[in-house]
């Protein structure tokens, strides 16, 4: 079955109009529950109540009200329809920017574009191949649903694309919003070089198909779980906040873990290997030490270490259990 666009009108650049539709480009896979009376079956439902009366109001019997204070001003929805007579069918292109200059924080929701008939095919191709030859976006505002909206035209992957964006107005300033900006602290030259090489060695290609949503996929195995009368695993806790004082120990572990490059003379050579290709000397044994006693420790150590050790099954041990599974890890 295709898909009904959400909005239809008149795209415009120059003199140029091309008639197009819109089209949600992206999907929520969410699972959904209903909301039901705690120990029953019985569904809890949200209804539009008249506050004096406590009757249930029709949806054809509401309108729009703005409070001024002393009053309600009522406003149909036919109104806001009349206040921008042709804007709603209207998207017309102010100018282009660079696709650089527009900061990330600025887009909200992505849409596809698409010719409303086979004869305008010609515009359409033509307006995406110039804007994908430029590298830039097309900037522009229209009505849609009684709202106005500040968008960017893009060409991707051979057609176009519509992002909505967020008025100037809209955007936060963080030094407002976060009070525990650090300021002027400063990360030392050796920090910085090692926090450095991490990135360079967890660097990898963007590739979206990689990830997917876990979250979503350990609810229904807990609803499956649920449904048969089983038991779950529990997430791990989250990790403990790195401090200043353990921020050296840290990067140089998080290295090692993602095996990552070494740098010798200022260059990045790949672990077992030197700046010339050759392989390093290799290194003395070094005597490991003796066991830790873990028999004096709390449950809540205990699970730290299985944490850092990434012992299996530890969200459902007992502390006996973390000493028999940390022995033998």
């Amino acid at each position: 079955m295709v898909a009904r666009p959400v909005w239809a009108g008149n795209l415009s650049f120059g003199l140029v109009s091309l008639p197009v539709g819109l089209y949600t480009a992206t999907d929520s896979h969410t699972i959904h529950f209903h909301q039901l009376q705690r120990g029953t079956s019985d569904r809890i439902r949200n209804r539009r109540v008249n506050e004096r009366t406590g009757e249930e109001v029709q949806l054809d019997e509401i309108v729009k009200g703005y409070d001024t204070g002393d009053e309600y001003v009522l406003v149909e929805p036919s109104e806001l329809d009349e206040v921008a007579p042709g804007r709603s069918q209207s998207l017309e292109i102010a100018g282009f920017v660079d696709l650089a200059e527009v900061d990330p924080i600025f887009f909200d929701k992505t849409y596809y574009l698409g010719p409303r008939g086979e004869e305008y095919g010609k515009v359409y191709s033509l307006l995406e191949q110039a804007l994908a030859k430029a590298d830039k976006a097309g900037i522009a505002t229209f009505v849609m649903r009684q709202h106005e909206y500040l968008v960017a035209l893009k060409a991707e992957n051979g057609l176009l694309t519509l992002h909505t964006l967020h008025w100037a107005d809209e955007i936060r300033d963080p030094k407002k919003e976060i009070d525990t900006l650090p300021g002027k602290a400063k990360a030392s030259e050796k920090e910085l070089t090692m926090a450095e090489q991490l990135i360079n060695a967890m660097s990898m290609d963007w590739d979206p198909e990689q990830f997917h949503d876990t979250f979503q996929e350990k609810v229904a195995t807990l609803i499956e779980a649920k449904k048969a009368g089983q038991s779950v695993e529990k997430a791990e806790p989250a990790a403990e906040p790195t401090g200043a004082v353990d921020l050296m120990e840290a990067l140089r572990a998080s290295i090692e873990r993602a095996g990552s490059p070494k740098t010798t003379g200022g260059k990045a050579t790949l672990s077992g290997t030197t700046a010339s290709g050759k392989k390093p000397a290799a290194k003395k044994r070094i005597r490991s030490a003796p066991k830790e006693d873990l028999s004096g420790m709390s449950k809540a150590d205990l699970y730290k270490k299985a944490a850092a050790a990434n012992v299996p099954g530890r969200s459902n041990m007992n502390r006996d259990d973390l000493v028999k599974a940390l022995s033998r890890a």
